[in-house]
């Protein structure tokens, strides 16, 4: 599951701040059809190479960028060849994350940067702002409750649950060097004209529960 090219602009406007070093070479993990993989290209000005399992790439993002069908588990790159990793919703959909995980961290550079970003397990109403019909996301909340209702509410059990906050900033510690909540940034980058709301929600705890996606930027030192 990957952004929408128009949203990359705006993490890619997040990335230049919280990572301020200049990109060369990017590694897109779970790129879908690359159109994302080509849109960070175009925004950041660096080579890009996206991975995903499923072969259908768009033809046009494949003339812009490499993009391979390959296992998040299984990198075929040599160690430390990028220098940043980017993944937009696609642990939650990796049975064995913490291979990919450590995969990304053998194929990242010293100094390389990341960015990560799943669905906040602990949201209330998921997939706002998306660009699912109102019947599509009313059904997909209503599967999610079903299974939070049940127990069930994790990755592992078939949910598109996510990762709590705390959750992923485990995870990727154990990981990674560095790494920061970076939440926070990407509403604002992506809701400008509602900055007041999503500072009264992150500032009062409230996004904790209201915030659908959490993302973290990181560096390898």
């Amino acid at each position: 599951m990957t952004a929408l090219p128009h949203l990359a602009s705006h993490i890619a406007d997040v990335i230049r701040r919280r990572h301020p070093a200049r990109i060369s070479k990017m590694l897109v993990v779970g790129c879908g059809s690359g159109r994302e993989a080509h849109a960070l290209a175009i925004a950041l000005r660096c080579d890009v190479t996206g991975i995903d399992l499923r072969n259908k790439f768009d033809p046009q993002a494949a003339a812009g960028v490499r993009l391979l069908h390959s296992d998040a588990t299984a990198l075929p790159f040599a160690a430390e060849e990028f220098d940043f990793i980017y993944s937009y919703h696609v642990l939650e959909h990796i049975p064995r994350y913490r291979d990919a995980l450590s995969e990304m961290d053998r194929v990242l550079a010293k100094r390389g940067g990341l960015w990560i970003g799943t669905p906040n397990r602990a949201r209330l109403v998921g997939y706002i702002g998306s660009h699912a019909t109102l019947r599509q996301r009313i059904r997909w909340n209503a599967t999610d409750w079903s299974a939070r209702l049940r127990g069930r509410f994790r990755n592992e059990l078939g949910a598109h649950a996510g990762f709590t906050l705390s959750e992923l900033r485990g995870e990727l510690q154990a990981v990674f060097s560095h790494v920061e909540d970076a939440t926070l940034d990407y509403y604002l980058a992506r809701y400008p004209h509602r900055a007041r709301t999503v500072r009264l929600l992150h500032n009062s705890g409230l996004g904790t529960y209201f915030f659908p996606s959490i993302y973290f930027v990181g560096q390898k030192i």
